[in-house]
């Protein structure tokens, strides 16, 4: 393909560096554009490569020069610079659009509202373990343009949110696994549910009879929309509620996997990820094993040695009998389900920060059955009170991760559990669910 002559970045995080970086690379005319400050370690690279930039403002003349433009997930299409940019015909994508155009490495993505995060990993773990050249990218670990340019992996496990692949039109992936749909980041698709699935299943675009698509058959939202359209890759469901002729499913304490006649099967309590939610995500990564014809080995020592992400149930301490849990990655109402569906001692629920327009009510049957009460973590926590205050004794406001964990432990008993869960995002009082996460394990260190 000609490339265009100037390509024009929004955002100077990984994903917009990394993309000017394979940009520059390729012979564009690249220009850099921040509304914000450039972390030194980018402004670094940027300088080296002899990339023009700029922080803490858009000069609209210069961005609207652009043949393409490559924006940052981050930055909403309801800006009123990107509609400027969309009105003059300029097209917009992201960084994993554009990098898609130079690799011939298979692709696995793998998108989903809760679990995208556990179960890229998980199959990133499991061809690294088998000795595949492999990468991994998209919204976890270093960006996938920047390993397009430079390195060369014959396979790629990329992490695709619903932001991502808004931006996505030609990219295809040889693997798409869907986790599931639940209502999440309202705010980006006008509160129309309908918005948000089909950004999801955009992740199945431009695939071919050659493709699959991995699917949870148990989740209903993506049943329903499943059943609605045409798809032409192989489809291959996982399932702990019925029985599939291929695909997984759970029976008799046991996960099994059957793909082109060849069967694996192992014990749930053998896996390394505890809960109903982590059966499924090592459901779809041993299919994934299965379809790149993995020795059964490799997959269930995959299965068993994986070590779960920051931020994801992450057992942070014990401080005389109370054990403290890190969920800070829990940022929607389904995420926190599983955080307390997973629970076996009474809890103390640490929750709240920025609502997304969230359904408290599937949460209320859980805690009124584990937590005693409940330590809002956030400037607004009135539906949280309002949604919770008949089930449970008391609901405390804090508004740092250092008051909320002193008085859970004030108010534990023996035996408790401090469960960080917060079912919202994290930016009205944290930089990001990571930052939210870190603070709370130096307030449990501290006590």
């Amino acid at each position: 393909m000609n490339n265009p002559k100037r390509m024009v970045i929004l955002g100077a995080g990984e994903s917009g560096t990394g993309a000017a970086l394979l940009a520059k690379q390729k012979g564009f005319d690249v220009f850099l554009s921040d509304s914000g400050e450039i972390k030194e370690k980018y402004k670094t690279e940027l300088q080296n490569h002899q990339i023009e930039f700029e922080m803490g403002q858009h000069s609209e003349a210069k961005i609207m020069t652009a043949d393409e433009v490559i924006k940052s997930p981050g930055i909403p299409d309801t800006l009123a610079l990107i509609k400027k940019i969309k009105a003059k015909n300029i097209p917009v994508i992201n960084e994993i659009e554009f990098a898609g155009r130079y690799t011939d490495a298979k692709k696995i993505g793998v998108t989903g509202t809760n679990g995208k995060t556990t179960t890229t990993l998980l199959i990133y773990h499991m061809l690294k373990k088998a000795g595949f050249n492999v990468g991994l990218g998209g919204n976890v670990g270093v960006s996938f343009a920047r390993q397009v340019a430079q390195e060369n992996f014959e396979y790629y496990v990329l992490e695709l949110s619903s932001f991502q692949l808004d931006g996505m039109f030609e990219f295809k992936t040889d693997i798409a696994i869907l986790c599931n749909i639940t209502p999440d980041h309202l705010d980006r698709y006008e509160y129309q549910l309908e918005n948000y699935i089909a950004s999801k299943f955009r992740i199945i675009q431009n695939q071919t009879e050659n493709d699959v698509f991995i699917y949870c058959a148990d989740d209903a939202l993506t049943m329903k929309h499943l059943n609605s359209i045409s798809i032409k890759a192989k489809k291959i469901p996982f399932s702990i509620q019925q029985i599939v002729e291929e695909g997984a499913y759970k029976e008799n304490n046991q996960i099994n996997i059957k793909i082109n006649n060849q069967e694996f099967n192992m014990y749930i309590n053998e896996l390394a990820l505890v809960g109903q939610h982590n059966t499924y995500n090592s459901m779809a990564a041993a299919i994934v094993g299965q379809l790149y014809n993995l020795r059964k080995e490799t997959i269930r020592e995959s299965l068993q040695d994986f070590e779960n992400v920051e931020h994801r149930l992450e057992f942070v301490a014990k401080v005389g009998s109370i054990e403290f849990i890190n969920d800070s990655k829990a940022t929607n109402v389904n995420s926190a389900w599983y955080a307390l569906e997973c629970a076996d001692a009474p809890l103390i629920w640490i929750a709240g920060g920025q609502d997304k327009g969230n359904d408290y009510s599937l949460l209320k049957p859980l805690v009124r059955e584990k937590v005693k009460f409940i330590v809002c973590l956030g400037k607004d926590n009135r539906k949280i009170h309002e949604a919770f205050m008949n089930d449970v004794d008391m609901i405390i406001n804090t508004t740092s991760a250092k008051e909320a964990v002193q008085v859970a432990y004030r108010f534990a008993t023996k035996g408790d559990k401090v469960l960080l869960s917060p079912a919202c995002a994290s930016f009205d009082l944290f930089e990001n669910y990571e930052d939210r996460g870190r603070q709370f394990k130096k307030a449990v260190r501290d006590l």
